[in-house]
């Protein structure tokens, strides 16, 4: 966790310079921002995760290795980007393992999401272009999203047409990926239009259009949730529109309306159930919580409108309230945490 959290660090200080922001943040790290962003930190923590719901300790390799990849990255240490490789393919046996004990849709999905990751490690590994990579990663990160939001679909009445959509959905998804080695433009637009039909998917059918009508954590968490799928469906918008530019304003609306305005939505949001899981102190929700999660939106309507007008200035003070949104995510949830009470045993427990 610790690992994780310092490639979040490093990965936002790398982004703000890349902005244009004066910063002392090491050379390599401007230009890695992105892998050590996703890898480093969002590669860690959700292997950190899964590892935990597994039990076994050779599930921990998984972020170990993401973690010190992320590091080995920011300091400039060679092995990095295949310690990265490593980790993405322990979660690929993590995932065999969970399929082992249940083999569900969600899981499915979810252990495509983790094949994703892995494939575009090696595709980073080959010296492929990064602009074409990290769609590889966003698949890593929208189907793993997506599966473990289908698992609450569970308890909804959903007939058999909707999940048809969403498994038409995915392969859309994948058929995309796949083609973008070879018709790049095609390839990116398929994967918009994958986008835009699971927010939409996700935004009808998900739990949280019911808990966002109840009060307190619950609808804290459907709004994080809903906001986010609408991030997602603008990301694929996007995406159709400009097709596969390499670089430059629309690339980084389009990238950003996915990393952060979705990835980042289903972080706040899922926060106060997973930091306990993780590391044992509970989160008292305070409503407080919608400071950080107003100031990610906001500010991600800044950046992006600054991307696409083209306005500079708003593309650099959006990217900078960015990165204070996540500041303030992170000290409202440490602020937010507590120790679980121990209830005082019986006597006869005693004796």
């Amino acid at each position: 966790m610790a690992l994780g959290g310092v490639a979040l660090v490093g990965a936002l200080g790398g982004g703000l310079v890349r902005l244009g922001w004066t910063l002392p943040v090491p050379a390599p790290l401007v230009a890695l921002h992105g892998p050590v962003m996703v890898a480093g930190f969002l590669g860690t923590v959700i292997g950190l995760e899964r590892a935990v719901a597994l039990g076994r300790l050779w599930a921990y390799a998984a972020p170990l290795a993401s973690g010190l990849g992320g590091f080995a990255l920011m300091v400039g240490a060679p092995g990095g980007a295949w310690l990265m490789m490593l980790g993405s393919a322990v979660m690929v046996l993590v995932f065999a393992e969970i399929l082992r004990r249940q083999a569900a849709l969600f899981t499915v999905i979810m252990a495509l999401g983790a094949v994703c990751w892995a494939i575009g490690q090696g595709l980073w590994l080959a010296g492929e272009p990064l602009h074409g990579v990290v769609f590889w990663w966003a698949g890593f990160l929208v189907l793993t999203i997506a599966g473990e939001r289908l698992e609450l679909t569970r308890l909804l009445p959903l007939g058999t047409p909707s999940r048809v959509a969403f498994v038409v959905a995915v392969i859309v998804l994948l058929a995309g990926l796949t083609s973008m080695p070879f018709m790049l433009e095609t390839g990116v637009r398929t994967v918009g239009v994958a986008m835009t039909a699971l927010a939409l998917w996700l935004g009808l059918f998900d739990i949280a259009r019911r808990t966002v009508r109840t009060s307190g954590l619950p609808r804290f968490i459907a709004v994080a949730l809903l906001s986010g799928y609408a991030w997602l469906g603008v990301a694929g918008l996007l995406a159709v529109r400009w097709g596969g530019v390499a670089a430059g304003p629309p690339y980084d609306a389009m990238l950003h309306a996915v990393f952060v305005g979705f990835v980042f939505s289903m972080i706040f949001g899922h926060a106060p159930i997973i930091v306990p899981a993780v590391l044992g102190p509970g989160v008292t929700y305070r409503p407080r919580f919608y400071v950080h999660l107003g100031v990610l939106h906001a500010s991600l309507v800044l950046r992006i409108a600054g991307d696409l007008a083209p306005w500079p200035p708003g593309r650099q003070w959006g990217g900078l309230l960015n990165a204070l949104a996540i500041v303030l995510f992170i000290a409202n949830t440490a602020s937010a945490m507590r120790r679980p009470e121990r209830r005082p045993e019986p006597a006869s427990c005693q004796r």
